[in-house]
C-alpha cells in the first residue's frame, strides 16, 4: 500500500531536510570564537534564506569592554557555501532558483570574509558598519569578486 501526501493544488508534497551544528567557545570576559556547519539534501528547491546546500563558517567576536565601550561589539568571520551536484547541474542547464540561475554556471564555492563593528550610540540606539568580500558570488567562478559595504541602524524601545 502506498501513502501519498497531496497539497491543496493536487501536487505531491516534497520533503526537504537538513542538519546543522553550532559550536561557541568563550575565550575570556570579552572575546569568543565560533564554528558552524550546515547541510541539506540539495534536491529540492529552497524558498527561505538563500540557496545553500552546504555551509561551514568560523569566526570570532569581541565585546567592547576590552577597549572601554562595554555595549559595542566587533567580529570577523569566514563562510564557505556550496550547492549539491544536482543543484549545480540544474543551474548549469539553464534552471533557475529563487535567487540564482542565468544558464552559465561555472561552479565554485562561494567564499565570504565578513567583518562588522556595532557601536552603542545612546540608550537603545546602535549603529553598525559591515563589510563583506565575496568570491564567486552565486557559486559562479565567472562572477566577482565583489565588495559589499553596509550600514545598519538598530533601535530598541
Amino acid at each position: 500500500m502506498w501513502l501519498r501526501m497531496w497539497s491543496s493544488i493536487n501536487s505531491p508534497i516534497k520533503l526537504k531536510y537538513g542538519f546543522g551544528v553550532n559550536v561557541e567557545q568563550t575565550i575570556n570576559y570579552s572575546a569568543g570564537v565560533f564554528g558552524r556547519w550546515g547541510w541539506n539534501e540539495g534536491q529540492h528547491e529552497s524558498y527561505a534564506y538563500t540557496e545553500v546546500d552546504e555551509t561551514f563558517q568560523f569566526g570570532m567576536g569581541a565585546k567592547g569592554r576590552g577597549w572601554g565601550r562595554r555595549f559595542d561589539r566587533a567580529g570577523l568571520a569566514f563562510v564557505s557555501n556550496g550547492i549539491s551536484r544536482d543543484h549545480q547541474e540544474y543551474l548549469a542547464l539553464g534552471g533557475t532558483g529563487f535567487i540564482l540561475g542565468d544558464g552559465k554556471l561555472s561552479y565554485a564555492r562561494e567564499d565570504i570574509l565578513e567583518t562588522y563593528y556595532t557601536a552603542h550610540v545612546w540608550r537603545g540606539i546602535f549603529s553598525s558598519l559591515n563589510a563583506q568580500y565575496v568570491d564567486h558570488p552565486g557559486y559562479n567562478r565567472a562572477r566577482g569578486p565583489v565588495f559589499v559595504p553596509a550600514i545598519r541602524l538598530h533601535l530598541e524601545f
